[in-house]
């Protein structure tokens, strides 16, 4: 095999975008083997934008069809799981859209099937662990540059969505269509981000608002305190209604500090002592000079970092590192598996707000499911979108 064919499932907003990008060749190894949609109208546009490339309206069929090596899937969250067993079932490798699923429990059936035909490659569009930014933050929490974390804090509020996107699909913002908010559609990636570099929290307490500032019945505010078991806390807050909104993750670590702005420029201070020993020795002379802001060279060294990022060339890197480890073995950038620590922080926050408490991690899957299936049925009761 010199190319993977790759069959989009979705020919929507994010389907489009990853077939234009493989049809102007931009993304090494990988052809379009076949596109498929239930929408009557996109076999007409897939036709004249991608002449030639096989179409189907039922997915199921093109797995058959022997036109396709993988799958990427541009559908509804809750369909990602049902669609990477079906492909991975007939031997083809499977490129999952964030987040991996809705709740856990269907999630960990996906991870646990895929454990079984370790051959294949199974992987997760996170395409910011591409960036370049977060690889180099990643790393130096990783080394130990700052120790060991005491704090993070990461505010993420450039989600800024208008009523009209809500309403120009009926499956968004809706729980039975979509699963949730803010939570499962715009910031999988900073919780996956959150956990790849911080790691998992042990518990979390949220303050969750439901339909706050949108005509919606999910969340379109979040602030959440996370406890990570040893100590270290954090506070992760996210909306859709900030049009000015502000991108700053800090991670505060006893022997130095990480601060990204905008997903663009970080900011490294190291200690040149571990904070706990500096507190032990320091004389009230040198404890002033702090009070006092005078120079800090000599307890911290600084350093900064900025980066480019040039629209689509994560997505298309995930593509490349996708394709690169079917056909050579390269190791995963995000391994399918890990889409399940993105939607257990999500379905936790969910369950903290539901039920006014502290949730533990691992959550209840099965408190999580039943109290997800009374929001779908109150939504089915007493519609928003009608």
């Amino acid at each position: 095999m010199k190319k993977v064919r790759l069959g989009i499932i979705g020919l929507g907003q994010q389907g489009g975008t990853y077939a234009g990008f493989i049809s102007e060749g931009k993304v090494k190894g990988i052809d379009i083997g076949a596109i498929c949609d239930i929408d009557p109208e996109k076999k007409a546009l897939a036709e004249e934008k991608y002449p030639g490339v096989p179409f189907y309206d039922n997915y199921i069929d093109m797995l058959e069809s022997g036109d396709v090596d993988s799958i990427i899937t541009c559908v509804p969250h809750n369909l990602h799981p049902e669609m990477g067993i079906e492909a991975l079932k007939r031997d083809i490798h499977a490129l999952l859209e964030k987040p991996a699923g809705v709740y856990t429990k269907q999630v960990r059936e996906l991870n646990e099937f895929a454990a079984t035909k370790p051959e294949l490659t199974f992987s997760i569009m996170f395409n910011q662990r591409a960036n370049e930014l977060y690889q180099k933050v990643k790393e130096i929490i990783d080394n130990g540059e700052i120790g060991e974390i005491r704090r993070t804090n990461w505010i993420i509020t450039t989600w800024w969505r208008p009523q009209g996107y809500y309403d120009a699909g009926s499956w968004r913002a809706t729980w039975e269509g979509e699963g949730g908010g803010v939570l499962v559609n715009q910031a999988p990636h900073q919780l996956d981000l959150l956990q790849w570099i911080a790691g998992m929290p042990k518990k979390v307490y949220s303050n969750v608002k439901y339909g706050y500032q949108r005509n919606i019945a999910v969340e379109d505010e979040v602030t959440t305190i996370l406890d990570y078991g040893n100590g270290a806390t954090g506070v992760f807050v996210t909306c859709t209604h900030d049009i000015m909104g502000t991108d700053r993750f800090e991670i505060l670590g006893d022997k130095g500090k990480i601060v990204v702005d905008d997903s663009k420029k970080v900011t490294i201070k190291r200690l040149k002592t571990p904070e706990a020993d500096m507190s032990a020795s320091m004389d009230m002379g040198d404890v002033m000079r702090i009070f006092m802001g005078q120079d800090q060279s000599d307890i911290y060294s600084e350093e900064v970092l900025e980066f480019e990022s040039v629209w689509g060339g994560q997505h298309i890197a995930v593509l490349e590192n996708f394709a690169a480890n079917v056909l050579d073995g390269t190791p995963l950038l995000a391994p399918g598996s890990d889409g399940i620590h993105g939607v257990a922080l999500a379905n936790a926050i969910h369950l903290s707000s539901w039920l006014g408490k502290e949730v533990e991690l691992p959550l209840d899957e099965e408190l999580y499911l039943n109290e997800l299936n009374k929001k779908i049925e109150h939504e089915k009761l007493n519609p928003i979108k009608k």
